[in-house]
C-alpha cells in the first residue's frame, strides 16, 4: 500500500445536510457502484441499517473504499443526529482528515459545532462543502461567515457559486480561473473561460484567496508584492500545507442532489487532505515504562491498531474495525490486545464496503479494515505485540443521560436478552444496561429517546426478542458540596481469624464535569501493594453505587490521608470494607446533592412562532441564552432540565403548526431544582 496515495477521510454534518446523499455521488462518479442510491427512497448505500432505511437518517458510521486519481480513499459516513454522537467520536480518532458538509440555506447548525469541536479534539484537518446551493435561500458567503464566527474557523474559498437558489448552474474554479459546468447526469464536466460579467467577482475572490496564502507562504507573498501571477501548482501547495497544519480550511460548493461539485470536492480531498504519515505521529503510552511514545506511520514499525468500533454480525460474530498505526497485521495469524492482555487469533480480514465485504490477505499501517474471530475486543482497545504493549490514547464518550426499564415477555427470554443486552454494550459505549438490585428490573440507558427507540427496534427485530418498554427515566447522579474528613475502623472474625483495618478518608467536591479522582496521599513503604490496591478498588467501587438514592456519584475527589496497619491482623478484605464504610459515612456527611442532566436545546422555528416556542422554554424550567436571525427561520438557544423535556416534540409542533423543529444534547449536570 501506498501512504502518500491513501487517504482516511470522514464525511460530517448536521443533520439533514446531505452527508449520505453527498457520499453516494462520490462512490457513484469514482465508479465504486453502478448507480446513485437516494437517500428518500431508502436506497442509499452507506444506509444499509433497515432502520436508516426507514427513518432516513443515518444511525451507524459506514465505512467504505474507493479510488479517485490513483489514491485510495477510506471513507467514513457519520451520523447527524445528537443521539449517535459516539459513532462520530471515534470514526473521528481514527481518521486523517475529514470533509465537514454544511447546508447553503441553514448554515452552521447546532450538530455541525458538536462535531466540528470533536474534530479539534483529535487534530483533524478539514474541507468544507456547502451543499444544497440549488435551494431557495441559498447563501455561499453567509455560511463561511457562520463558520467564522459559530466555529472559530478560517474558511478560504477554493471555488464559488456562479448563481444560488433556481439560477445555480456551476461553479468558478479560482484555483484555474475558470467556469465549471455539469450536465444533468453530472459525468460531464464543461470547463470554460471566466464570463465577463463575472470577472470581477472571479478577481475579488482570487485575490482574497491569494491573500490568505500569503500569510502561510512567503513565495506566494514575493509574488503578490511584485505583482506577479501566483503559478497554480504553488497555490496548490500553499493550500495543502496551510490545511494540514489547520490554518485554514478550504471551501467547496455545490448541490449533491443535482450531481453538481462532486468531482471538485474528491479533488479537493486527494489535494489538501493529509495522507497518513503527513500527520503527527500518534501518540501511546507505554505502561511498562510509564512514559509517553510516539507512534510514526510505518508498515516497517511493530504492529499496533486501535479497535475504533465494534460491530455484532448474526452469521460472523463480532465485526472488529481497526485502524492501523505501524506495521501490519496479516490474516489467520496471532494478534495481542494489549487493554486485556490475551491473545487473539486473527480468522478472516475483510474489507467493507458499507454492510459488504471483501477478503484482504493484510492491513499496513494507515490502513482500515474489518478483523472477524476477536472475541474479547471491545471499543477502545488495542492490538500490537508483546514485545512493545503500548496504549494508544482512549476515546472519550459521553455518559448515558436517559433509561428505561426493559422486561422480556417470557422467563425463557431473559438470558437471552441479557446476551444481547451485553452485545448491544460492546457495540455502543454509551449504551449501557444493569439489573437494579431491588426490583430486579433491567434497565437501559442511551443518550436520548431515539437512541434507545433504535436499540430497542433492534432488540426486537434484530435479535427476535419480545419485550415491554417502561417510560423513559432522567439519569440523575449524585455528589458532595463540601469537604469531609472520616476516620474509620474495621474488625471482624472471620474463620478463627481476626480481620482487621483502620483508615481515614476526605471527600472534597470536585468542578462540574471533571469526574471522580482517588489519591494515596500517605507513604508506608512497608505496607504490601495488594493492601493499597484493595482501598483504591473500594473506593472505585463505591463512586458506581451512589450515596443516598444508588445513583452514579460524579465529579468527588477522594484522598487516602491515613491508614493503621498490623501485619498480624491486616487483611485486603478488611481494607476494602474499611474502605467502603468510610467513603460512605464522609460522603453522607459531606452534604450531599442530587444532579440532574441540563440539555442544550436549539429550535428553528418560523419567525411569527418565535414568541410562543419560547414561552413553551420557559414553561419547562428552561433558560433563554439567545436568538440567532437567518433568512427564513429564528434559531433560539437555550438550556432546560432534561426531565422537562419529555413530549417537547409534541407541545412545540402543535403551537408552531408543525413548523418548528428543535434539537437537543447534554450539556451538564448541576443540582436538582426543588
Amino acid at each position: 500500500m501506498d501512504l502518500r496515495n491513501t487517504r482516511n477521510i470522514g464525511i460530517m454534518a448536521h443533520i439533514d445536510a446531505g452527508k449520505t446523499t453527498t457520499t453516494e455521488r462520490i462512490l457513484y462518479f469514482s465508479g465504486k457502484t453502478y448507480k446513485i442510491g437516494e437517500v428518500d427512497n431508502g436506497e442509499a448505500t452507506m444506509d444499509w441499517m433497515d432502520q436508516e432505511q426507514e427513518r432516513g437518517i443515518t444511525i451507524t458510521s459506514a465505512a467504505t473504499t474507493t479510488w479517485w486519481r490513483e489514491h485510495q480513499i477510506n471513507i467514513i459516513d457519520t451520523p447527524g443526529h445528537v443521539d449517535f454522537t459516539a459513532e462520530v467520536e471515534r470514526s473521528l480518532r481514527v481518521l486523517d482528515g475529514a470533509v465537514a458538509v454544511f447546508s447553503a440555506v441553514d448554515g452552521v447548525e447546532p450538530q455541525s459545532e458538536t462535531v466540528w469541536h470533536q474534530a479539534d479534539r483529535y487534530h483533524v484537518p478539514r474541507i468544507a462543502y456547502v451543499n444544497k446551493m440549488d435551494r431557495l435561500g441559498a447563501d455561499f458567503d453567509a455560511v463561511l461567515e457562520d463558520m467564522r464566527n459559530k466555529l472559530a474557523a478560517k474558511p478560504i474559498a477554493v471555488n464559488a457559486p456562479i448563481g444560488s437558489g433556481n439560477s445555480f448552474e456551476g461553479i468558478l474554479d479560482l484555483v484555474e480561473m475558470e467556469e465549471v459546468r455539469f450536465e444533468e447526469d453530472g459525468n460531464t464536466i464543461v470547463r470554460t473561460p471566466i464570463a465577463e460579467e463575472r470577472r470581477s467577482e472571479a478577481r475579488s475572490r482570487r485575490e482574497t484567496l491569494i491573500d490568505s496564502l500569503s500569510e502561510h507562504s512567503d513565495e506566494i507573498t514575493d509574488l503578490y508584492l511584485q505583482g506577479a501571477e501566483v503559478p497554480v501548482v504553488l497555490v496548490r501547495s500553499a493550500l495543502r500545507k496551510a490545511c494540514i497544519a489547520r490554518a485554514l480550511v478550504p471551501a467547496f460548493c455545490g448541490a449533491s442532489r443535482r450531481n453538481v461539485g462532486v468531482q471538485p470536492l474528491l479533488d479537493g480531498v486527494v489535494d489538501f487532505l493529509p495522507a497518513p504519515d503527513e500527520v503527527p505521529p500518534a501518540r501511546a503510552w507505554h505502561p511498562k515504562k510509564e512514559e509517553e511514545v510516539e507512534v510514526p506511520c510505518s508498515s516497517k514499525g511493530y504492529p499496533l491498531g486501535l479497535i475504533f468500533k465494534v460491530q455484532y454480525d448474526r452469521e460472523a460474530g463480532p465485526l472488529c474495525y481497526v485502524r492501523m498505526y505501524s506495521g501490519s497485521a496479516k490474516n489467520a495469524s496471532v494478534v495481542y490486545n494489549i487493554n486485556k492482555k490475551k491473545r487473539e487469533r486473527i480468522t478472516r480480514l475483510l474489507r467493507m464496503h458499507a454492510n459488504k465485504s471483501e477478503p484482504l490477505d493484510e492491513v499496513e499501517a494507515g490502513d482500515i479494515a474489518v478483523i472477524v474471530g476477536m472475541k474479547n475486543a471491545q471499543t477502545g482497545d488495542t492490538i500490537g505485540t508483546e514485545g512493545w504493549p503500548v496504549l494508544l490514547e482512549k476515546m472519550h464518550f459521553p455518559e448515558p443521560v436517559i433509561s428505561v426499564a426493559i422486561e422480556p415477555r417470557t422467563m425463557s427470554d431473559r438470558d437471552k436478552l441479557k446476551e444481547t443486552l451485553d452485545i448491544l454494550s460492546k457495540e455502543d459505549p454509551t449504551f449501557t444496561s444493569k439489573e437494579n438490585d431491588e426490583t430486579g428490573q433491567l434497565i437501559i440507558a442511551g443518550m436520548g429517546e431515539l437512541h434507545l427507540d433504535v436499540l430497542v427496534t433492534r432488540i426486537i427485530r434484530d435479535f427476535r426478542i419480545q419485550a415491554k418498554i417502561g417510560n423513559p427515566q432522567v439519569s440523575y447522579r449524585e455528589s458532595v458540596s463540601r469537604t469531609v474528613e472520616h476516620k474509620e475502623s474495621y474488625e471482624k472474625m472471620l474463620a478463627g481469624k481476626v480481620n482487621a483495618a483502620g483508615l481515614t478518608l476526605s471527600v472534597e467536591p470536585l468542578p462540574r464535569g471533571t469526574g471522580n479522582s482517588y489519591e494515596k496521599a500517605v507513604r508506608m513503604p512497608f505496607v504490601p501493594d495488594e493492601i493499597w490496591d484493595a482501598v483504591e478498588h473500594a473506593v472505585h467501587g463505591a463512586f458506581a453505587g451512589g450515596i443516598q438514592y444508588g445513583y452514579p456519584a460524579v465529579d468527588i475527589g477522594v484522598k487516602l490521608t491515613a491508614i493503621d496497619w498490623d501485619e498480624l491482623t491486616a487483611t485486603p478484605f478488611a481494607f476494602e470494607a474499611c474502605a467502603h464504610m468510610a467513603y460512605d459515612a464522609a460522603c453522607r456527611a459531606a452534604s450531599p446533592v442530587m444532579l440532574e442532566p441540563i440539555m442544550k436545546v436549539d429550535i428553528t422555528t418560523p419567525k411569527e412562532f418565535l414568541g410562543e416556542a419560547m414561552s413553551l422554554v420557559s414553561q419547562r424550567g428552561g433558560l433563554i441564552h439567545g436568538t440567532d436571525s437567518k433568512q427564513s427561520a429564528e434559531v433560539i438557544h437555550a438550556e432546560a432540565p432534561m426531565v422537562t423535556m419529555f413530549g417537547f416534540t409534541t407541545s412545540l409542533r402543535s403551537v408552531s403548526q408543525g413548523r418548528a423543529s428543535f434539537s437537543m444534547e447534554f450539556s451538564h449536570f448541576e443540582p436538582k431544582r426543588q
